[in-house]
């Protein structure tokens, strides 16, 4: 993780919401940018698992987009945003579990087929009722 931090680039601007006067003087809020699509330090399977858990947070040139403005003071929104960047990076390392088929049960085919069954006896009934 020491390599990450590296290729950190951190942006401090100005936040919206509440303040005061002192929203439109101080650049409390920050952007965290991470080249993922190019960084040396993510595997192939890590980088890819990124990519779509970030979603709409990954540019076209690949650059991860962390934007916190959820407090008043730079320093909370500077740990606030390298935290929830390293969350998005320890979720992408876990592998997801492999899925393995399974049978239906005897009494979820059963429960299917009384279903058809009946939705048939309707039909039936309809057809004979003359209402189509």
């Amino acid at each position: 993780m020491q390599n990450l931090e590296s290729e950190i680039t951190l942006e401090y601007i100005r936040a919206s919401g509440p303040g005061g006067q002192n929203v439109n003087k101080v650049s409390t809020a920050v952007q965290l940018r991470f080249d993922a699509g190019h960084s040396p330090s993510l595997a192939e399977d890590v980088r890819a698992r990124l990519m779509q858990l970030a979603g709409r947070r990954v540019s076209a040139e690949g650059i991860l987009i962390v934007t916190a403005n959820r407090f008043r003071t730079q320093e909370k929104n500077r740990a606030d945003a390298i935290a929830r960047f390293y969350e998005l990076i320890r979720k992408a390392s876990q592998k997801p579990k492999k899925r393995h088929a399974t049978q239906p049960t005897k009494a979820s085919k059963e429960e299917r087929l009384k279903g058809k069954k009946k939705r048939g006896e309707i039909k039936k009934i309809r057809r004979e009722k003359g209402f189509e």
